[in-house]
């Protein structure tokens, strides 16, 4: 189900005056006279050309390799065991229909115990994923260097938590630790999706040779790099979001026989938080995006329309 970010109270009893002066079936877009657009709060402005922040702060802590390994092997083991199940389970059913060496409560007992080792094999591959989803991901021959590193202290293991955040759109591209003072280089190898006290969004950052004594539980200071590079920011009052992603609405031009004005869905990339608002891909910074009352257009627009790319209108 699609669900917007905010609609106000004065939003909704703008939709519902919109709505008794729309006799006709709703468009795919959203069409209103100039009187609607007031009575609704429609306002527009242009994205703000921005340059992305190079430096996001950040709180690391070295993690345990050991959790790695124990959670990787928790994980063998389980799916080894439901691997081990269904073989059973699927020998007894041959001989049960066979007619030989097998009850109906010996195969009900094994369908039992196939589905439990399912059910572990499938919460312990899960649990794995959300806490080390970004060294999963790696190729095998990779991921096994990375892991003896670790565990042999040639490297250090870390999760970096940007404090008040809980998305964080583009990828950092690097990582700087500050060790005693000493900035000491980590490469980011993806999101976290484990849930800490913090809520925090988390990364996951291998440090090679790290300095001597970094164990784990150690907390440092981390600062995460971005490419320099210029995008648009739209406030978050813009920014909706549904199951295909962030969009916001473009009004469309109007043409000379038209009375009402269009409003367009069109699909966003989020890049970074900054401020109040939301560095964006997708739009150009000459279109009139609506910043305020998106909510009574995703109201008026309806179940049945969807965002576009903003080459499409």
């Amino acid at each position: 189900m699609r669900r917007p970010i905010r609609v106000s109270r004065q939003a909704a009893v703008c939709l519902l005056w919109c709505s008794s002066l729309c006799a006709a079936p709703q468009p795919a877009m959203p069409t209103l006279n100039s009187e609607q657009q007031h009575a609704a709060g429609i306002v527009v402005a242009h994205p703000l050309v921005m340059q992305v922040p190079q430096r996001t702060e950040a709180l690391g802590l070295v993690l345990d390799p050991a959790s790695v390994i124990a959670d990787a092997g928790e994980k063998n083991s389980a799916a080894a065991a439901q691997q081990s199940a269904s073989a059973e389970l699927a020998r007894l059913r041959g001989l049960y229909a066979a007619g030989g060496g097998a009850s109906l409560r010996m195969l009900q007992a094994a369908q039992a115990d196939q589905a439990k080792a399912q059910a572990e094999s499938e919460s312990a591959a899960a649990r794995y994923h959300l806490r080390w989803g970004p060294i999963e991901s790696l190729p095998a021959l990779e991921r096994q260097k990375l892991l003896e590193a670790a565990i042999s202290g040639r490297s250090a293991l870390l999760r970096a938590e940007v404090p008040g955040r809980h998305s964080l759109g583009t990828l950092p591209r690097t990582a700087l630790l500050d060790v005693d003072g000493i900035e000491v280089p980590g490469r980011v190898l993806g999101i976290s999706r484990q849930s800490t006290e913090s809520q925090s969004v988390g990364l996951l950052i291998e440090v090679k040779n790290a300095p001597a004594g970094l164990g784990p539980g150690a907390r440092v200071p981390i600062a995460l790099l971005s490419a320099q590079r210029s995008s648009l920011l739209v406030p978050r009052e813009a920014v909706l979001y549904d199951e295909n992603g962030a969009y916001v609405y473009k009004q469309l031009s109007r043409q000379p026989n038209e009375q009402k004005t269009r409003y367009a869905p069109v699909k966003v990339t989020l890049l970074l938080a900054y401020g109040d608002g939301w560095l964006v891909e997708g739009v150009d910074d000459d279109d009139n995006i609506v910043v305020q009352g998106a909510g009574v257009l995703w109201s008026l627009q309806g179940m049945g329309g969807h965002a576009v790319d903003d080459d499409e209108d």
